[in-house]
């Protein structure tokens, strides 16, 4: 049994292309769990995987608060100040500057929640986690753009698999990166316990 569990861990490693000691960081980690959870429960209801907005923090930030990203984005969830900002104001529950865990993992989630609200379209759950994720890291702009250019070329707006031949020729190329933040995000998820 201890064999075939050594296994699944390693063929899912080898599909994420982590190193075994970064799926052991991840996963020890545990101190922002509680945020994760709270938080996750507070935007988007008892039911939901709080592991997911975790997984996003892997992709964001590796998990790291001391992460600042090239065009200015900082914490574990890259906020950028301004968006911070209009979160704060928006939710008084929400203090700090988004540097700190706690707040920035609060404004993130809360941020994805004005993200899930804006795709309600009937479409996979999946799906809908896909376009949330992407819209957070692309813009909501960018992936409505795309949506509009998928059904001039009468392709499926609602499902993400159309976005990955459509969001190229909105983001300039960027698309590989939203593509590849997304798919992150459904692997970690997967090997988070």
């Amino acid at each position: 049994m201890m064999l075939v569990r050594f296994a699944v861990v390693f063929l899912i490693l080898c599909g994420l292309n982590l190193r075994a000691e970064e799926f052991a960081r991840y996963n020890q980690v545990k101190q922002y769990d509680k945020h994760f959870s709270k938080y996750s429960k507070r935007s988007f209801g008892p039911a939901f995987d709080w592991r997911y907005f975790k997984a996003q923090a892997v992709a964001e930030s590796g998990l790291r608060t001391d992460a600042r990203s090239r065009v200015g984005a900082v914490g574990l969830m890259q906020i950028m100040p301004t968006t911070y900002r209009e979160i704060v104001k928006r939710n008084r529950h929400i203090r700090g500057s988004g540097k700190e865990p706690k707040w920035s993992i609060a404004a993130g989630i809360d941020y994805n929640r004005s993200i899930w609200l804006l795709f309600k379209e009937k479409r996979p759950f999946q799906d809908r986690l896909d376009f949330m994720f992407g819209a957070y890291n692309a813009g909501k702009g960018n992936i409505f753009q795309a949506q509009r250019r998928a059904k001039k070329r009468g392709l499926d707006p609602n499902r993400w698999r159309t976005m990955e031949s459509t969001l190229p020729s909105v983001t300039g190329g960027h698309s590989k990166e939203t593509i590849g933040y997304v798919d992150k995000i459904k692997k970690v998820k997967r090997v988070l316990n």
